[in-house]
Order: structure tokens, then sequence, then C-alpha cells
């Protein structure tokens, strides 16, 4: 039972209330000697001779429900201590069964019943080996003696060094995968993904979690070579791979080729949609001037300011710039001049955007609505899709008036 909050509502109760709930007399006349000397020492209603015994004490405020949970966590607590006695029994080999059998010939003593439970395989190699004067030898070949006894150690008491585990991290992948060590297997791998992996082994890690059903790990590896290709493909590694698996070194050489694709067009579609969001302030900014006037330009009925603070249209002063030259020029042929050519297709795209010609104040919009049905479908399918794009922006953002205006 949890210790009574502050809030609880039995501190709230005061003297009468409790007095008022039980039945309380009062012993003011007694001796309370005599009534603590009754407490201490009951009488039986059943036999003098017998006593009852004291009640346990109160629970103290430590072994509270909060503190200890009624259901324990699916979990297990491996003391320091226990992981020690482990890992004195492989270093001792006390009653030792098997001997491991190294590429350096050496011997690594051993328990079968350890082995069997920590790894299938090599339980599934003692039951077929025979033992020889009270030993079974097992091989583990292929790999330094140093890395076998890591890997051994591991299945006792899952104690490493963390020097020996980032000198032979790859061969304890290899070891863990081919004996079914899934716990030695996710550490290896949790090793290479925290730093491990250099652009000198980024290529044998990515060999390796190919044959050793590491996914994670391989995808980690194309993306590292991918990033950094130009110096990883200079590596020897890389040059002994091209030799031994050149189809992997296809599959990678495709990876970064598409990796490329995909960034140059993301960066076109950032750049699109760059214009389209230019192109969208503009229509903001002519309706502005047209409508609203700015500073030394505007609509003859509107009284212009110059003092007047400048808008938060971005646009506005390009713009500005561009429809007094427009005003001005005297090349008004068709592809005469740049700037009032582009001032034409601003004033053609407002038109297409525009829902109340009738009432619009920007010039020439209600021209430019009846240009449209003189231009061919190959043109007008131009001009849809801008104003799609420029509507898809103008959703996306929002009005851009409406964000200046919260602005002044």
């Amino acid at each position: 039972m949890a210790s009574p909050d502050i809030d609880s509502p039995w501190l709230s109760l005061n003297g009468d209330s409790v007095y008022r709930s039980f039945s309380i007399h009062t012993v003011d006349e007694e001796n309370p000697g005599d009534i603590l000397s009754e407490l201490e020492a009951p009488k039986s209603s059943v036999s003098n001779n017998h006593t009852i015994p004291k009640a346990p004490p109160l629970p103290t405020s430590i072994a509270t429900g909060a503190k200890y949970p009624k259901r324990l966590p699916e979990c297990c607590f491996l003391l320091k201590e226990t992981k020690a006695k482990w890992d004195k029994l492989f270093k001792e080999g006390y009653g030792a069964d098997v001997y491991i059998i190294t590429r350096a010939n050496s011997h690594i003593p051993a328990h079968s019943s350890v082995l069997s439970v920590a790894s299938p395989v090599l339980g599934n190699i003692l039951t077929q080996s025979k033992a020889k004067n009270g030993m079974i030898c097992i091989k583990i070949p292929g790999v330094p003696c140093e890395a076998v006894y890591a890997f051994t150690r591991f299945l006792y008491s899952s104690c490493y060094e963390e020097e020996e585990m980032k000198k032979f991290v790859l061969h304890l992948l290899v070891l863990s995968h081919t004996y079914s060590v899934p716990s030695l297997k996710r550490l290896c791998i949790y090793h290479m993904e925290q730093g491990w992996m250099t652009k000198e082994n980024v290529i044998d890690v990515l060999q390796l979690a190919l044959k050793c059903d590491a996914p994670r790990l391989f995808f980690i590896c194309v993306r590292m070579i991918v990033k950094d290709f130009k110096q990883i493909s200079s590596t020897e590694g890389w040059k002994v791979m091209k030799r031994a698996n050149p189809a992997l070194e296809q599959d990678l050489v495709e990876s970064v080729v598409e990796a490329d694709s995909r960034k140059e067009e993301r960066l076109r579609k950032m750049e699109e949609k760059k214009v389209y969001v230019q192109l969208h302030e503009a229509m903001e900014a002519l309706l502005h001037i047209c409508r609203d006037g700015c500073r030394t330009i505007g609509p003859r009925d509107k009284a212009l300011r110059e003092s007047q603070v400048a808008c938060n249209f971005p646009a506005c002063k390009g713009l500005e710039t561009l429809v007094r030259h427009f005003s001005n020029c005297k090349t008004r042929v068709p592809g005469g001049c740049v700037h009032c050519k582009r001032m034409w297709q601003l004033l053609e795209l407002h038109s297409r955007m525009c829902d109340e010609p009738d009432s619009c104040k920007v010039p020439l919009c209600r021209h430019f609505k009846e240009k449209m049905q003189q231009q061919t479908k190959k043109d007008e399918a131009k001009w849809k899709l801008l104003v799609s794009k420029v509507i898809a922006v103008k959703i996306a953002i929002g009005p851009f008036s409406s964000r200046s205006s919260s602005l002044l």
C-alpha cells in the first residue's frame, strides 16, 4: 500500500469526525501503566497457558507498491558477480570436456553443456562428435585464435573487451552468424553502425553483411559508398571486390548513378518550384501595384507618397522597375525587347488566373481574355500547365498578400 499523499481525504478529517466514526472510550481515570501492561501481555480466553503471538510490524513506506510493481517487467537482471563466475569458469576451464582447435592449432578448453545451450549449431556438432579420452575436439578454422577465444568467452558470460571487439568485429560477425548467436551478431552490427566502419573496410563490411543476412548494415554500407564513392572506389577493398565479384561492383555503380539522378531530379524540381514561387509573388505584387499603389507607382485614383514605408512584397521593387520600363520603352515590336516581352507574359499570366476581368484594375486583363480564343491548342496547353503550377504553389504557401499584411 502506498503512503498517503498530502491531498488524501484522511488528512482532511479533524479529530471530531474521527471520533464520531468510531466508538472510543476515554481512560482518564485509569492508570496508563495498567493499560500498557494489558496490551503487552494479553490474556487468552481459552487457556492461561497459551499466549497469542505478537502481530508483525506494520509495513514501512519503503516496501510500497509504488516502488515494487505487482508485475515484474519481462527482463532479466544479471549481476556482475554472476558474469564474473561464468567468466572465471571459462578462463580456468574447470571440468572442461571440449577442446576448441583454432587455426594456429591452439586448444581452448570449454564445456559441452554451455556450448550446446549458447549455440544450437555447436550443439549439433558436439552431438555428432565422438569423445576421445573423455574429451571432444571440434575445429573452428579460418579465423584468428584471438577471435575464437573472444567468441567462446562471449558464449559463457556475454563479456568482451572493447579493444578485442573492435579488432575482430568482422570475424565475430561471421562466427555469430555461422554458429547462430543472435545476441553477438546484434552487438557486432551495432558497433559497426556506431562508427567502426571506415572508407577502407566498408567494402568488406558490405560483403559480409550480404552473406551474414544483415540487411540494415548492408543498406548503411551502400549509403556510405554512394555518399563518398570517389574515395571508396580507389581503395584496395574495392579493387579486390571488383575482381572477385564484378556483379556486386556493377550493382554499386548503378546505385551511385541512380542516387545522382535522384539528386539532380530533386534539385531540378526545387529550382522549378522556386520559379513558380517567384511568379506567384509577381502576380501578388502586380495586384498590389495596380490596386493599392506602391510609393511612386500605382492607379491614377490613388494619392501616392514617396515617403511612405516600402511594402513587404519581395517582388514589388523589381516589378515596379519593369512596369516603368514597359511604359517608356520605344521598342514594342514582338521579340524586340526582352523586358517588355517578360511584362507581356506576366500580364497574360495574370489574365489567365484572374476570375474578375470586368472589375480588374490590372491593364489589358480583358484583352488577354479575348486573345485566348485565338491561340493554338499547343500554346493553350503550355499556359494551362503553367497556371496550374502557379496555383498549386499558391495553395501550398497561401496567398502572399495575407502573409505580408500580417507583417505590417
